[in-house]
């Protein structure tokens, strides 16, 4: 495996696998090699595209300011939104550690994983 950065836009659309993937790559100007993976998301009508490249994608996001059209078989079209897909806020609990711990100390261990938001201490009963 390599160690490569992945970076993905979600994009909002229906249509047939086949022709979504052959849109997508249409959109991309011949640059395929730019992209790591695509998943398609069926239930949430989305498409994550990995791309391995950051400035492609910036220039991607730049280029089309977030929106493209996808022309069906039919002649009907739908509005793409793309945009940057992020993890979004997560809750991590942090169990069995020394109360004593400052916050510093916590945000520090978790200062790679991203920004966070807010810290508070919990007591759990021990039933």
């Amino acid at each position: 495996m390599n160690d490569r950065k992945l970076w993905s836009v979600p994009l909002t659309l229906k249509a047939p696998e086949f022709q979504l993937l052959t849109w997508i790559f249409e959109q991309m100007h011949g640059r395929e090699n730019v992209v790591a993976m695509v998943q398609i998301d069926g239930t949430r009508r989305q498409v994550y595209v990995k791309f391995t490249d950051f400035q492609y994608l910036q220039d991607l996001l730049h280029s089309t300011t977030g929106q493209s059209e996808y022309k069906h078989d039919n002649g009907e079209l739908s509005q793409v939104k793309i945009e940057m897909a992020g993890m979004g806020t997560r809750l991590v609990r942090l169990a069995n550690h020394h109360t004593e711990t400052p916050d510093e100390a916590v945000r520090f261990a978790f200062f790679q994983y991203g920004e966070i938001k807010e810290m508070q201490l919990e007591s759990w009963s021990k039933a």
